[in-house]
């Protein structure tokens, strides 16, 4: 059976952004706000924090509950693992999640400035600066027979797509406006020469978009 690269649960606003402009350690989603951009999804009775009884079921806690099922490795880039740019100044950063990542896979970071492999938990983190087949391949590879999640952000998702690589995609768009960051896409309308598209509301006010290679 083959391997999958699969985008799950990728949030962007209305206007076509990941995240917003102005990255920081305390703000690093820039300046979009996640509580308006996540809502949908830490609403959910499957949300992986919520620490009270409760939360929706339906069609935003299936894709909440599917995040981590058949996933055996995931690819991101370096601006989802951290706000740092350029050579590390120190190996101290670990990523925004503390010592216990929500990923429980290996995980590859993409970046031009690579750093020693490192663990914390069952998540172990590697850093490559090779070209998205190269990292596919070694995810793949790692994955063990199971699926690979390419985590983002956009500019890394969409250097894969532009690869033709990119097998799935589950992008929920939050009825927010961001104006500048770090855009996936003007309209979902462009993959559609590449995938089929079926889009789903959600009581919560996002859209879910499907796609799926042709």
């Amino acid at each position: 059976m083959s391997q999958l690269l699969r985008v799950q649960n990728f949030n962007v606003s209305s206007d076509g952004f990941g995240a917003g402009a102005g990255q920081s350690l305390d703000r690093p989603f820039g300046h979009a706000d996640p509580g308006n951009m996540f809502s949908w999804a830490g609403a959910t009775a499957s949300w992986p924090n919520r620490t009270d009884p409760g939360g929706s079921r339906g069609l935003d806690d299936y894709f909440t509950r599917d995040f981590s099922h058949n996933i055996g490795a995931e690819i991101m880039g370096r601006n989802k693992f951290g706000p740092q740019r350029g050579p590390w100044e120190n190996h101290d950063w670990q990523g925004w999640w503390g010592d216990e990542p929500p990923f429980h896979t290996p995980v590859f970071v993409m970046t031009h400035h690579t750093r020693p492999t490192f663990t914390l938990s069952d998540t172990t983190f590697h850093f490559t600066d090779e070209e998205p087949a190269e990292v596919l391949e070694q995810a793949r590879q790692a994955a063990h027979g199971k699926d690979v999640r390419l985590g983002g952000g956009a500019r890394i998702i969409r250097q894969f797509l532009e690869a033709d690589l990119v097998d799935t995609l589950h992008v929920a768009v939050s009825p927010v406006k961001l104006g500048s960051g770090s855009r996936l896409w003007e309209s979902p309308d462009e993959l559609r020469d590449r995938f089929h598209l079926d889009v789903v509301p959600s009581p919560s006010g996002v859209t879910h978009h499907l796609f799926w290679r042709k």
